[in-house]
């Protein structure tokens, strides 16, 4: 499974943005997929996480309201919609795909890692 991040940039303080990652080379269905992010000189954090159908799903308590995550299987691709943006959110942020029928939190239980995308939030 080939994961692509896309869709980060800088974005102002309070402020919208939404990250996609497209799969290819799998059956996307078939995997509960993550976002996780880095900071520099930070080590990396879960932020969200999707079942496989959509219907569960499991934020980190540092988004939790402001960040939500969503799927769609017919376009292949997992989003993470960013709200209230902050300074603090500033990070790379990764997709993973899992291949397992349960939510998953800890990065090394997931099997395909995307590329990153930079999302930088100006104060």
């Amino acid at each position: 499974v080939q994961l692509q991040a896309s869709g980060g940039g800088l974005v102002q303080a309070g402020g919208s943005l939404r990250v996609s990652c497209a799969a290819s080379g799998g059956t996307f269905s078939n995997y509960v997929m993550g976002w996780f992010r880095q900071a520099p000189g930070k080590e990396r954090e879960f932020v969200a996480t999707i079942s496989w159908h959509g219907a569960n799903s499991y934020h980190a308590d540092s988004v939790k309201g402001r960040f939500t995550i969503s799927r769609d299987n017919a376009k292949n691709t997992v989003y993470l919609q960013m709200n209230s943006l902050k300074p603090e959110d500033t990070a790379v942020y990764y997709c993973a795909a899992a291949f397992t029928a349960w939510l998953r939190m800890r990065g090394d239980r997931y099997d395909y890692w995307g590329q990153g995308t930079q999302v930088t939030v100006s104060s």
